[in-house]
């Protein structure tokens, strides 16, 4: 079969940006499409059979439009047009890039990078209560903390309250040093780390002090009634059925709830029941009430997180089929 050739013009300003140091990016796409490149001047010509050279075009005019509106290109970029490119679905690559949710302290936009991000931010904007459950590194929690701060800078809500359940520690929190709030602390420090990247630390002080910002464990939610405000339950695969009907009873009027968790992450015992997984089947038809459902294909970490995710999930599945059999 002969070979089928395209030539793409890539403007001169793009170059650098669509090929990666040392032609990087554009080596992964010959290795994961199974294609020849080779660039003269402003022209990359496109050398293999017909199907996989118009898959290599689509990603690389996916990750040409992202150069043109100003993005700093990533490998996480360019594995995600790949993937997307396998279903014919590159053009939603661009599309991604609309929305900004807010800027960090440093001023770098906080975006969706995936379809599966942005079904979770419109889902958040759109219902009351939003349950996110998906593996590591799918953005649950950092774009649900950005869109609390959103919410709280555009006075939509007068207070943010971030919670986490301390049930890993078990017994064992009684014996770490300090005071409760030093023993806890450790269980949040994820969320004060998101905090301070996109608010700030002296903002986040300064709220914290005036009561305006609260990050607890979730044991510190009972008997409360939470009107106006933006709440965050992060790791919700670690609490109990009681304690998560506990939490979303505490929802008052104006307020917005965001349930994140990763049903593959449990430090719960082996015996117990989680109370997302309880949640997820109770609220299903409930109205106001939505579930988004990450995966490895929506991993924004470092791109071995979403190998490694991916290879647990291979193996989780096919560790469940021999099971069904036996």
């Amino acid at each position: 079969m002969d070979a089928y050739e395209k030539c793409i013009t890539i403007p001169a300003d793009c170059i650098a940006n669509v090929f990666g140091e040392f032609d990087r990016y554009i080596k992964l796409i010959e290795k994961n499409v199974k294609v020849t490149m080779i660039m003269r001047e402003d022209q990359l010509k496109i050398i293999g059979l017909e199907s996989l050279v118009n898959q290599a075009v689509e990603v690389i005019n996916s990750l040409i439009s992202l150069a043109k509106r100003g993005n700093q290109i990533t490998e996480q970029n360019v594995r995600y047009a790949l993937s997307l490119s396998e279903e014919h679905k590159t053009d939603e690559v661009v599309e991604l890039d609309r929305d900004v949710v807010c800027h960090t302290v440093s001023g770098k936009p906080v975006k969706a990078k995936t379809i599966g991000q942005k079904q979770y931010l419109k889902a958040i904007d759109k219902h009351m209560i939003v349950f996110g459950v998906g593996p590591a590194g799918t953005g649950k929690t950092y774009l649900a903390m950005a869109k609390a701060i959103t919410a709280f800078k555009n006075d939509e809500v007068n207070r943010i309250i971030l919670t986490r359940p301390a049930i890993e520690a078990g017994e064992k929190l009684g014996f770490l040093p300090g005071d409760l709030q030093s023993k806890v602390d450790p269980y949040l420090r994820p969320l004060y780390d998101a905090l301070y990247e996109i608010m700030g630390a002296d903002s986040f002080l300064k709220n914290m002090e005036k009561g305006l910002i609260e990050v607890a464990p979730l044991a510190y939610m009972r008997g409360r009634t939470l009107d106006n405000s933006f709440i965050v339950l992060d790791e919700a695969q670690n609490t109990t059925p009681a304690q998560m009907k506990m939490f979303l009873t505490r929802i008052g009027f104006g307020s917005k709830a965001i349930i994140t968790g990763d049903l593959s992450q449990k430090d719960i015992p082996k015996d117990a029941v989680s109370g997302l997984d309880v949640a997820l089947r109770v609220l299903r038809n409930v109205e106001d009430i939505s579930v988004c459902h990450l995966s490895s294909q929506d991993v924004v970490r470092h791109p071995l997180v979403q190998r490694i995710v991916k290879a647990y999930d291979d193996y989780e599945t096919k560790h469940s089929k021999r099971n069904g059999h036996s």
